[in-house]
């Protein structure tokens, strides 16, 4: 299913979201006990002329943990490796990152929560005594090396904290979760986004961008960049609220933020399933998206408004997004729906 709020960017939706990174934690906005944190953390290790700790920022997609990690880079002065999880297949494709990294240096694992076991057996000596072990030789000859490297600072980024292993976890000095943006930050993003892309928008066509970015800075820029374009072809080039709301109505982008996937995800709950409970698997399939999909990308921002909640049988849905819909409860069941209280595991 295509949709422009997905993790599944286009190619030059990625290199806008590139060009608006801020460069420095003064420039980065939101996260502000995050942000206190980090600075205190990084001015001591350059204070001691040393690198920085070992960093882990956890949180849902989009929130910008990928470009903490570029400012930890930057405000060390140092060099910065990317890679990911996925993409370390064998305990050598680490090891000989590790053995070209240069003093200082940062290196960022996206998904390291999917690292595997061998790989991540690998990083433990790494990350504690910046050594590894090697294994020259085959059979009854081989003997194993232990390799000095430099001091360096891995940082990891990861949307499923629970799936990183105890060891793992603790060896990072620093680890903090990113929450979703209040509405006064994320208009704070936008008009300076708009800025860097040479857009013209009021305050007001910013906030209606802001209300509609589900909490998260990344899709803000990306419905930014769909106005730009809604803009330049039917309204002149000149943006302001109705423009926005034109634009993003026309896009499938509700009040609330809502797209195309969140919509048919809760009606499928709604009408499909009376409301619920559905299990992760059986509703992954019901809206032809993958279960990390739905858990990922979709569920925590629905989980935030209460229009769903998690129990022990599954996913229900609650009265104020049946509301939403204009569904009513099933009948018999309203006490089901009646609270739309905080969503439970």
């Amino acid at each position: 299913m295509e949709d422009i709020l997905q993790a599944r960017a286009l190619p030059q939706d990625e290199s806008i979201d590139v060009s608006l990174r801020p460069r420095s934690l003064a420039e980065f906005v939101g996260q502000p006990s995050l942000k206190e944190q980090l600075e205190i953390v990084l001015e001591s290790a350059r204070r001691r002329h040393c690198s920085a700790p070992h960093v882990l920022f956890s949180g849902p997609p989009g929130l910008g943990k990928t470009t903490l990690a570029h400012i930890v880079a930057s405000e060390m002065g140092a060099g910065m490796r990317v890679t990911s999880g996925p993409a370390l297949e064998r305990a050598g494709d680490l090891a000989a990152i590790l053995t070209s990294l240069e003093d200082g240096e940062v290196l960022f694992i996206d998904e390291i929560h999917r690292l595997s076991r061998v790989v991540e057996e690998v990083l433990y000596p790494a990350m504690e005594d910046f050594q590894i072990d090697i294994v020259v030789g085959k059979g009854p000859g081989a003997r194993s090396l232990r390799l000095d490297l430099p001091a360096f600072t891995l940082v990891g980024a990861t949307t499923r904290t629970g799936l990183i292993t105890s060891p793992l976890r603790d060896r990072f000095g620093f680890a903090s979760r990113l929450d979703f943006y209040g509405e006064t930050d994320l208009v704070s993003i936008v008009g300076r986004s708009a800025r860097l892309l040479g857009v013209g928008m009021d305050s007001q066509g910013a906030a209606e961008v802001a209300q509609r970015s589900r909490g998260t800075p990344r899709v803000a820029n990306r419905l930014l960049a769909r106005v730009r374009d809604f803009g330049e072809v039917r309204a002149e080039g000149r943006i302001d609220a109705d423009v926005v709301r034109a634009a993003l109505d026309l896009f499938q982008v509700d009040a609330l933020g809502l797209d195309k996937l969140d919509l048919s995800l809760l009606s499928c709950i709604g009408e499909r399933f009376g409301g619920g409970p559905v299990g992760l698997s059986t509703l992954a399939v019901a809206v032809g998206e993958e279960p990390e999909t739905v858990e990922d990308v979709v569920e925590p921002y629905l989980l935030q408004l209460g229009m769903i909640r998690r129990t022990p049988r599954g996913r229900v849905i609650t009265a104020r997004a049946l509301r939403h819909l204009g569904i009513k409860a099933p009948a018999g069941e309203a006490a089901l729906f009646a609270e739309d209280g905080p969503p439970t595991e």
